[in-house]
This record gives C-alpha cells, structure tokens and sequence, in this order.
C-alpha cells in the first residue's frame, strides 16, 4: 500500500516559513517538515535549488490531482495556494471575489511588499551592519513605524480585534511573526500601538500559532523583546558573519 503524500515544508524559524507553519497548523493539515540550514548555506545547494530557483525559504512540494510533484516558494504565493487548495471552509479566508476576500489579499500583499521588506532592512541595520549608518536606520525603523501605525489603525476601527471581517484570515497569520521581531526591527517597545499588541497576543493564545510558531525549532522572537538592547545587539553581531558570506555569495 501506498503511503499517504504529504506536503513538505522546507523551513527554518524567521518570520516568514513561520507564517506558513502556521496556516498549515490552522487548517488542520498534515505535513513534514525539512529544516534548512541557512547558516550553512544549504538554501544555496542545488537540490533545493530545483525547489526554489531564488534559493530562499519558505518553499513547499505537494502533490497535484494527478500525483505529480508541485513546487511553491514565495510566503504569499504559498498562502493563497493553502487556502484555494485547502481552505473549502473558509477557516482563514473569504470567497473569492467577496469583499472580505479583496481587503484580505490588500493587507497580505501590503506585508509582503511593505512591512516584511521595510522590517528586514531596519532589523539589519539595527542588529547585523557594522558601522553607523543613521540615515538607513532611521529611513528604514521610520517606515516600520508608520506601517505598525497603519495597522493600529485598522485594528481599532474592526471591532472583531482581526484585520478582515469577522475572524482570522491569512493576512493576519502572513503579519503576526513579523510583529512579534518588532524590537529586532529597532522599535523599543510595542505599546505605542495598543491594538497591535492586543492582536499580537490573542493571536498566541490560538492553538495553531503557539504549535505552528515553534516549526522547526522554538520561536526566539518574543524573548529577544525581552532583552537589553546590548545582549540583543550581541544576538544580531552573531549573525552578521553570516549575512555578510551571504552577501558575498550573492554578489559572484
């Protein structure tokens, strides 16, 4: 007998695989989980390569209708794939075409091409670049604060503490592992934006995002908030080493 396919996630514990553990978690669907070394580069490797030709994590391998393996990369492809496969119920979704379904998919690109890429650069310049560079830190931490802001906003004027409509929906689960790096990313504290915070974590409190959260190592991020600002420089001067081979890789 055949064994049942599973998708595969290939994955390490930054923000965005997180937020596909988590919407796999949510849905209730199984999967197997490939931990990627990206200290060593394995994302780089050929084989993964043939996964993701862009050679960064998350990816996924499912299976199509007729058995054939089918590859995924991108954290917002992914999402959208999960949920027009797998969400028929709707669990954290709306119809296509409804209302809900458009402002969802505005706040899940708004992530994907506002706050993961502002984030990440203030999160570098903040914790892994050697040298002062304040106008990149402040452009950068700058922007991060006026889309926490933009979010604040959208939360306080929804009365059901979501983003979209009246539950969770994968614009919520593509922001959430973002927010909780928020002092990585250079803003010292999270309660300038009270609905923020509330959402963040009522958003913990959800079996999905506290299993989901900790695929496939335990989610440091909300530690790290935890920390002086020296030890969590000391955390991100660790990294550096790595992120400036990288550079150094992508740039032959």
């Amino acid at each position: 007998m055949s064994r049942e396919k599973m998708i595969t996630l290939y994955c390490e514990g930054t923000p965005n695989p997180l937020k596909i553990s988590i919407a796999l978690e949510e849905l209730g669907l199984k999967y197997n989980v490939r931990a990627i070394k990206i200290f060593e580069h394995e994302q780089k490797e050929q084989w993964f390569l043939d996964i993701n030709p862009n050679g960064r994590i998350p990816a996924i391998v499912d299976t199509d209708e007729s058995g054939y393996d089918l590859k995924i990369w991108e954290s917002g492809a992914i999402l959208q794939y999960l949920v027009d496969r797998y969400d028929k119920d709707h669990k954290i979704s709306y119809p296509h075409g409804s209302k809900e379904y458009w402002q969802m998919t505005s706040w899940l690109f708004w992530q994907v091409s506002g706050l993961g890429p502002m984030q990440g650069q203030a999160n570098h310049f903040k914790m892994a670049a050697f040298g002062d560079y304040p106008y990149a830190l402040n452009r950068y931490v700058n922007e991060t604060r006026r889309l926490y802001r933009t979010m604040d906003k959208a939360l306080a004027d929804n009365p059901s503490g979501y983003l979209v409509g009246d539950h969770l929906t994968i614009a919520d689960i593509a922001i959430w592992p973002w927010t909780t790096a928020y002092k990585y990313s250079g803003l010292s504290q999270i309660d300038e934006f009270p609905h923020v915070k509330d959402w963040m974590y009522r958003l913990l409190a959800r079996p999905g995002f506290e299993k989901g959260r900790n695929v496939p190592n335990p989610h440091i991020y909300l530690q790290l908030n935890e920390l002086p600002d020296e030890e969590l420089k000391k955390v991100g001067r660790e990294r550096s080493g790595w992120i400036r081979e990288a550079m150094k890789r992508d740039a032959e």
